[in-house]
């Protein structure tokens, strides 16, 4: 039933002329009968439901404060520097997870691999991989991926577009942490060595790759003539040889090859360019391997 005004100024004058106790009694309750007809008239919002959504990239949110602080990202603004190597962010919590990495603290370990993390969350997106579900796939090659954003990352291939050259050589990548990899091959930095036989390496993977040589264990078979290698890449190599297919053509002479290095390599014929000299007789040659020792020429290397 609607009250009209008369009739809602009449029932607050019976309010006032009933005893005081009374009165504030059914005041309360009126209120609260008034508060609650309020917040069912009120939009119902189920608990988890994301109602909050940025502009910039549609992603959504539960709470305000959440979009407003991921909001942040957008604007470009980094007001947290690391003292350590001046790396900025967004958010005071990011620039402390990041500063784990500098204390040297792991305190998150793989119960499968004995892997540490400095972060929870790097441990969690870890164990996936022992899991071996990988929900995403690639529509266009095939291939799965434990992650959504390496499924993303990957997909970049596919487009070709490499948006980040190097400076030195202008060999271009598609993500900027490839570059930065590339590069420490031009610094000449080899901080990684085999305590078996003393090769260094620029990356910690290439040190890893290369201890199963000495460790004589060769997991990766080929299926058409048996040999054994300790590297996938190895035997996916040896298997373009075996298959005698050769999808690398050049385009001046025609000659095929197995390998896109190979053509690369065979390029540099056409080209002119002699890179490698002899110290001693000031020869050039197009490969490295040219520069042999020979019986007249011992100190040629």
């Amino acid at each position: 039933m609607i009250l009209s005004p008369e009739t809602d100024v009449c029932s607050m004058t019976a309010f006032h002329s009933l005893p005081l106790f009374v009165s504030l009694s059914l005041q309360d309750q009126h209120g609260a009968r008034s508060q609650r007809s309020q917040e069912a008239d009120k939009p119902h919002r189920r608990q988890g439901e994301k109602t909050y959504s940025c502009d910039e990239c549609g992603k959504d949110f539960t709470r305000t404060e959440s979009l407003k602080r991921h909001q942040l990202i957008h604007s470009g603004v980094k007001p947290y520097s690391c003292d350590e190597c001046g790396k900025d962010f967004t958010q005071a919590g990011s620039l402390k997870a990041h500063q784990l990495i500098h204390s040297g603290v792991k305190p998150y370990s793989c119960d499968e691999c004995g892997k540490y993390f400095t972060e929870a969350g790097h441990l969690k997106r870890h164990q996936l991989i022992h899991s071996g579900v990988k929900p995403y796939s690639c529509d266009l090659c095939g291939k799965s991926f434990t992650r959504a954003e390496s499924l993303k990352t990957h997909q970049l291939i596919h487009s070709g577009f490499k948006p980040y050259s190097c400076d030195l050589c202008g060999k271009s990548f598609t993500r900027a942490d490839s570059l930065k990899t590339h590069q420490l091959i031009h610094s000449g930095v080899k901080p990684y060595s085999c305590d078996l036989c003393g090769k260094s390496f620029t990356l910690a993977r290439g040190l890893k790759a290369h201890q199963l040589i000495h460790s004589g264990f060769k997991p990766y078979s080929c299926d058409e003539c048996g040999k054994d290698f300790s590297r996938g890449g190895d035997l996916k190599k040896h298997q373009l040889i075996d298959s005698r297919v050769k999808p690398y053509s050049c385009y001046l002479c025609g000659k095929s090859f197995t390998r896109a290095k190979n053509l690369k390599t065979h390029q540099l014929i056409h080209s002119g360019v002699k890179p490698y000299s002899c110290d001693l007789c000031g020869k050039s040659v197009t490969y490295r391997e040219g520069l042999k020792k020979t019986p007249t020429h011992p100190q040629c290397s």
